[in-house]
């Protein structure tokens, strides 16, 4: 198949297979796929930041999807978090049993319960519902997940 290249003079055909094409493409799609999760990692790994010091916002969650995106990204910042003395004893337990410890799940109904009433005393009708909802069922969910 002749098409015209854009890298070639101007004028120039140039003669590309098709299988040439949808590679190239493929390589360009998969590095946009990794530098996504790379960028979502960090996010996430801000946020889990911000969590340590924010008292609503979560850490260890943040955390584990930071390193589910740096395993599609980047495995020297997954392995840096997999090490990490503090975060990587919950990522591993989370990956090999779903598991979340006693305390975590203690700390996350704390938030969920702090949520819940902020969304009742200040949301406007029926609004402050949604909050105490998606607290009853994150903790439903959390407190069933093996520790």
């Amino acid at each position: 198949m002749k098409r015209r290249n854009r890298l070639s003079g101007a004028g120039e055909l140039a003669t590309c297979s098709p299988g040439i094409a949808s590679t190239s493409k493929l390589a360009i799609l998969q590095a946009m796929k990794r530098w996504l999760y790379l960028i979502a990692g960090f996010l996430a790994l801000a946020l889990g930041i911000a969590g340590a010091v924010l008292p609503l916002l979560p850490t260890v969650p943040f955390i584990i999807l930071a390193a589910f995106c740096f395993a599609r990204s980047s495995p020297k910042l997954e392995r840096q978090l997999l090490e990490h003395r503090h975060f990587g004893p919950h990522i591993q337990r989370w990956r090999s049993d779903g598991a979340v410890s006693r305390k975590g799940k203690r700390a996350a109904t704390a938030a969920f319960a702090m949520s819940a009433l902020l969304g009742l005393l200040f949301a406007p009708w029926p609004f402050s519902l949604v909050p105490t909802a998606a607290a009853v069922i994150g903790g439903i969910w959390i407190w069933g997940r093996p520790e």
